[in-house]
């Protein structure tokens, strides 16, 4: 598949009063199949060498699934006011995370569009982390590429 759409992913997290945020920007493929829609795009680290491949998988209005590769990959689903457990690799170990999610809003279409998650970590039934999860796409042109 060619990667002809550019995708941004902006992540906010709130722990323990202290705010974090990562961004990362990066071109991939988007593809609809049937009712779904799949976001694919890698992660590079510092010597632009591919570390992960990451799947976003999106059903109707209100599922997301985040399914990570690497060596701390993981499997994450985000669901309109549903709660899930998933085991997370953290590379050193695996931990067992609750995942609250409070809301999902889908806007994307077949030529890209938006995507706006707001979910609770838990370990244990004890609040970990509140997040936020901002995610754009929009076709490249090729002078974007």
């Amino acid at each position: 598949m060619k990667e002809n759409y550019l995708i941004s992913v902006l992540g906010k997290q709130q722990v323990n009063g202290q705010s974090d945020e990562i961004e990362v920007n990066t071109t991939g493929t988007y593809v609809r199949k049937g009712d779904k829609r799949y976001i694919m795009y890698k992660e590079y680290d510092e010597n632009s060498q591919p570390t992960r491949t990451n799947i976003l998988k999106i059903e109707g209005n209100n599922r997301l699934t985040v399914m990570r590769g690497g060596t701390d990959g993981t499997h994450l689903i985000l669901e309109n006011g549903k709660r899930y457990l998933c085991q997370y690799n953290t590379g050193y170990g695996n931990l067992m995370l609750g995942i609250s999610t409070s809301e999902l809003q889908n806007l994307l279409t077949d030529k890209g569009g938006s995507l706006k998650v707001q979910y609770t970590l838990d370990i244990n039934s004890s609040l970990a982390s509140s997040n936020e999860l901002y995610i754009t796409v929009k076709e490249a042109e090729s002078k974007d590429v």
